[in-house]
């Protein structure tokens, strides 16, 4: 029966030969080993207390990734392309945005 399926195209009738392409951001590995176990707890911890306003947590998130990187978990990219700037960078743009309103 298996075998009928597979000349039918697969169990729902999907194209056959055609292989998925993974979206270049926004998946990668599971963390199977739980390596960055602690980061992540202390992420979803502030956002919880937060009342999830995840700018609140932005250093715990700023960790978690830097933890993925560093455990091979996700590609190694400079953070500020991730929306983590300087502190100072930061400020300067906040400073920006209320003289121009």
């Amino acid at each position: 029966m298996v075998y009928i399926l597979g000349l039918a195209g697969g169990a729902f009738g999907g194209n056959r030969g055609v292989r998925p392409v993974p979206p270049e951001k926004g998946i990668f590995p599971l963390d199977h080993f739980h390596q960055c176990d602690l980061e992540k707890k202390d992420y979803l911890g502030c956002l919880k207390s937060a009342g999830h306003q995840s700018e609140k947590c932005r250093l715990f998130s700023k960790k978690y990734l830097e933890c993925r990187m560093a455990k091979n978990l996700m590609a190694k990219q400079d953070l500020a392309e991730l929306g983590f700037r300087e502190e100072r960078d930061l400020e300067i743009s906040r400073k920006e945005n209320v003289s121009e309103n």
